[in-house]
């Protein structure tokens, strides 16, 4: 089939991308566009003038930037979706968020998870969770000593984190991780889960029990604190959330939690020259409440999986939704106060 002659709009952009440094063909910014990552060419440029506007063209740098080297857009494309907030890019959005969040179980073999309290389902939830962990390989990750090792090469010595996690794949936490994934707070008692955080913690036994009287405490005021997690539906819950979520707060939802990520992400690259950075961070309740747990991803399915997690936090956590919003704000005041500086390693490619 021909291909149709490149529009003028598409002429103009690949100029002004190539004025930026950054070569690209009239064929891809028409891909771009037709994965919504563009809007419009009829919204490109300045009123009666044929130059690029400088929002669009910053747009286009970000896309271009991104899945340059055969690297996927990532998270990237979810946020230019998100940001249109249109109806087709709302969709494109549910879809995306829903196949991550299935993610876990896709890769298991796990078609359906069966719903109800008869002990035929508990016990199907049980082997699917099993066939979750089958062969996993777990990775030895200690963030807070990464971060404290990171933080010494600058010069600067970061606080301990008490009670922080040291290994969210602690091998004691992955099979109640999985049965909760699957069945939910119902399949998973508060008894059960402290007694895994007691084996990958086994330094921090107050700190365990003070929980577990939390817990108790609740439940006697008729409160169960484990159901009101984002986790206590599992993964079907967490679908039901997004598939069931309005258009505006879906696309709200997203924007801010992608906005987050890619600040976060350009503040940690510039805090190996500037340390206090770090500090200001990791200071704050949002450090451990969201950057260590959902902030930090890493490229690939597993980034886009945390962002999608994140997603459904903010859609049913109000009060976490807005404290996602403050640490945001502190994140740009300490963009604005460690400005980068020209000629460093990745300027000028953050999202």
């Amino acid at each position: 089939m021909a291909r149709t002659k490149p529009t003028a709009a598409h002429l103009a952009l690949v100029r002004a991308l190539k004025e930026h440094g950054c070569k690209s063909s009239t064929t891809q910014v028409e891909r771009w566009q037709q994965e919504g990552w563009l809007p419009k060419s009829s919204t490109w440029f300045e009123p009666d003038s044929p130059t690029i506007q400088p929002h669009i063209l910053h747009r286009a740098l970000m896309v271009a930037l991104t899945v340059r080297q055969g690297r996927g857009i990532g998270w990237t494309g979810w946020h230019l979706w998100a940001s249109d907030a249109t109806p087709e890019n709302a969709k494109r959005l549910r879809t995306a968020l829903v196949a991550h969040l299935k993610r876990p179980l896709t890769r298991a073999g796990v078609e359906k998870v069966p719903t109800g309290k008869s002990d035929r389902a508990f016990q199907a939830r049980q082997a699917g969770a099993a066939k979750m962990l089958r062969n996993r390989r777990l990775p030895r990750r200690d963030l807070d000593e990464t971060l404290r090792a990171h933080a010494a090469e600058g010069g600067l010595e970061l606080p301990r984190s008490p009670g922080a996690l040291p290994n969210v794949f602690h091998r004691a936490l992955m099979d109640p991780g999985a049965r909760l994934l699957l069945g939910g707070a119902e399949d998973l008692g508060i008894e059960e889960l402290l007694e895994a955080l007691a084996k990958a913690m086994p330094d921090h036994t107050e700190m365990i029990e003070n929980l577990g009287e939390q817990h108790r405490q609740a439940a006697l005021a008729g409160t169960d604190l484990l159901a009101q997690s984002p986790w206590a539906q599992g993964i079907p819950g967490m679908v039901r959330t997004v598939e069931t979520a309005d258009d505006r707060d879906l696309c709200r939802a997203v924007h801010t939690c992608t906005l987050a990520t890619g600040a976060l992400h350009e503040l940690m690259r510039r805090s190996s020259g500037e340390p206090e950075i770090l500090a200001r961070l990791t200071g704050d309740v949002m450090w451990r409440g969201w950057a260590v747990v959902g902030g930090i991803t890493p490229e690939g399915a597993p980034g886009l999986a945390a962002v999608a997690l994140n997603t459904v936090q903010y859609l049913i956590e109000p009060d976490w939704a807005a404290e996602l919003g403050r640490y945001i704000s502190l994140m740009h005041a300490l963009d604005v106060a460690y400005p980068e500086h020209p000629g460093t390693p990745g300027a000028g490619t953050s999202h």
